[in-house]
């Protein structure tokens, strides 16, 4: 029989699950009918205070656009931003599901994925600053 320590545990990970995919969706109907170039949207700081972009900067208006098909913008905007995408999504999927595709979730996850990833994100930020 479970106790109420394996039942509270079996029924956060749904809820927390559940929660997180109501803010992107949230996030994602935001950013589909506000265009982040004309609207309340916060400004970058780091590009405030230095003049300089950081590795997000543009990906508001580039997540805009690819809600609106627009991918060479978005590609424009921060071509960063396009190829994490999909990695930062098989990563939540993947800790959505920790039964399903362990060795998968164990490599995206890893200390080499992890610093493959921050080096890029690094070498992009100096690149679109040159």
């Amino acid at each position: 029989m479970a106790t109420d320590t394996e039942n509270k545990r079996n029924f956060r990970r749904p809820a927390i699950v559940l929660t997180v995919a109501g803010v992107i969706i949230a996030i994602i109907a935001i950013y589909a009918i506000f265009d982040p170039a004309e609207g309340f949207f916060p400004r970058c700081p780091v590009k405030m205070l230095t003049g300089f972009d950081c590795p997000g900067c543009g990906s508001q208006r580039a997540i805009h656009a690819l809600l609106h098909g627009r991918i060479a913008q978005a590609w424009s905007l921060n071509p960063l931003l396009l190829i994490l995408a999909p990695y930062a999504l098989a990563v939540v999927v993947l800790e959505a599901m920790p039964t399903r595709m362990v060795r998968l979730r164990r490599i995206l996850t890893s200390t080499a994925a992890i610093t493959a990833i921050l080096l890029a994100t690094i070498l992009w930020t100096i690149a679109r600053n040159l």
